[in-house]
């Protein structure tokens, strides 16, 4: 048995029937990150000798019987902007790069109350801003399906630790398209839940009405198993939502027969790689020779969404990066009076493309510009999730690609940051309307390059999600036949 090849159920299963252990899957996993990490740099911390000790506990309480949860026993990675007790959590930024939390976010409490076990964190774009984690402080992470390209982002360093078996499983935070990009990217499955699903207590926020903790995984399966752990009431998060339709893992059936699709027209025009179009239509095409009903329609207001997404998280970016000051916590510049060391510690602390979103956000909120750009961009806003309900009168889910290319080369999309931005349109509207989206892989490019489809379903819709991309991938895996 090839345990890094296992998903996180298999392992779990294989655990629980004696085949292995939780310390050997974390040996495992510690081994292959001693061999590859130097060349993906997917994690910021590896807490080797606390993760065997973890391992070693979960074990007892495995055989004693008190934990039998899928998860029970799976190594897992935490993305670097959630909290941690006892365990650096830096949001890959020199400004937090001795931040060491005396609480865990409740998103890894849930986890590890259900048995899986931290390895460490993973590496991702400086306070989740960007497209490529290559705004770390701490180095790029590459593309473990080609090292000479870029993992996505901002979720790059969990999204390409599952891809390289570096984990079995990781959580990442979708602020734009920052689960369900990289996922694209690396040839994994990643899913964004409707906002206020998962708690964000413990998430260092980026833009706190769009940020969203998700999983990125091997198999939906994986996905359903780890999205009914996390998702839970916390009354510490003030927009976390009381749902009672949790059981993720009722919807892996393998159906579609009447599943009413929408292709959005405005997703296939210009800037659309010929490749990624192709291997999107024909899972399109897959799904209506298993019984979907899949149609065209216009989705409108596409063009609107990258400026107003790009205007209110830079805003709230802007005032939620004000406490990185250097006097609470964090690094803290050498200077002459209060002012001086405000300013170095935070132009020293902070990287390129943190200033400009900074700069950005305190632009459109100042005053005079406030109701030119922040309140425009709001209606727009209000005016996207109307044209989503409108949308979702009529059909189930929305299919479409995750990003416009397949995963770019190191270096491109620093030099034009516009460009960059770009790259996220298709996934940030799912975040300024609040609601749930999945990547499944669904092909390669001609250089091997992975392509992801992306599923969109109304608020708290997730099982519809989860069952048509249940489907897809188990259709996939059987070589594209459709029923007869």
């Amino acid at each position: 048995m090839e345990l890094l090849s296992l998903s996180a159920v298999e392992l779990a299963t294989a655990i629980k029937e004696g085949k292995t252990t939780a310390v050997e899957a974390m040996q495992a996993v510690l081994d292959k990150i001693r061999q590859s990490e130097e060349l993906y740099n997917c994690y910021v911390t590896v807490d080797g000798e606390n993760a065997l000790r973890r391992a070693q506990a979960v074990q007892r309480r495995i055989e004693s019987g008190e934990l039998t949860g899928p998860l029970a026993g799976v190594p897992m990675a935490v993305k670097d902007n959630l909290c941690t007790e006892g365990l650096l959590t830096t949001c890959a930024s020199k400004i937090l790069s001795n931040f060491v939390p005396t609480f865990s976010a409740e998103a890894v409490l849930n986890l590890e109350k259900a048995g899986a076990v931290l390895i460490g964190k993973t590496n991702m774009d400086e306070f989740a801003m960007g497209s490529t984690t290559e705004t770390s402080a701490y180095g790029a992470t590459k593309n473990p399906r080609n090292p000479e390209h870029v993992p996505g982002g901002s979720s790059g360093g969990s999204a390409a630790a599952v891809a390289a078996e570096e984990c079995f499983f990781a959580l990442g935070s979708d602020t734009g398209g920052s689960i369900r990009q990289p996922a694209s990217f690396c040839g994994v499955v990643g899913m964004k839940p409707t906002y206020g699903t998962v708690s964000r207590y413990g998430l260092v926020a980026y833009g706190s009405s769009l940020d969203q903790i998700g999983p990125l995984c091997k198999t939906v399966e994986d996905c359903a198993v780890i999205l009914e752990t996390i998702a839970s009431h916390d009354e510490k998060d003030s927009t976390s939502v009381e749902r009672q339709d949790t059981d993720f893992t009722s919807a892996l059936v393998k159906e579609v027969k009447g599943l009413r699709i929408g292709i959005p027209r405005d997703y296939f025009g210009e800037g659309l790689d010929p490749e990624v179009k192709t291997a999107v239509l024909q899972a399109a095409e897959l799904l209506k020779a298993n019984g979907a009903l899949v149609e065209e329609f216009d989705l409108s207001l596409v063009d609107y969404a990258i400026p107003a997404y790009y205007t209110i998280a830079a805003a709230e970016a802007s005032s939620n990066l004000e406490r990185f000051d250097g006097i609470k916590y964090g690094y803290r510049a050498e200077a002459e009076g209060l002012h001086q060391m405000y300013k170095k510690t935070r132009s020293q602390g902070f990287g390129p493309e943190v200033k400009r979103r900074i700069m950005l956000g305190s632009f459109v909120l100042s005053s005079g510009y406030y109701d030119a750009y922040y309140l425009k961009a709001l209606r727009v806003k209000a005016m996207i999730k109307k044209a989503f309900d409108d949308a979702f009168a009529k059909y189930d889910c929305i299919l479409g690609p995750a990003a416009p290319t397949t995963a770019p080369k190191l270096g491109e999309s620093l030099a034009d940051p516009i460009k960059m931005y770009l790259g996220d349109i298709y996934t940030i509207s799912v975040n300024l309307a609040g609601l749930p989206g999945i990547c499944v892989p669904c092909g390669t490019d001609g250089r091997g390059l992975p392509i992801g489809l992306q599923l969109i379903g109304d608020c708290f819709r997730e099982k519809q999600l989860l069952q048509a991309a249940y489907t897809y991938e188990q259709l996939r895996k059987e070589g594209g036949k459709a029923d007869v």
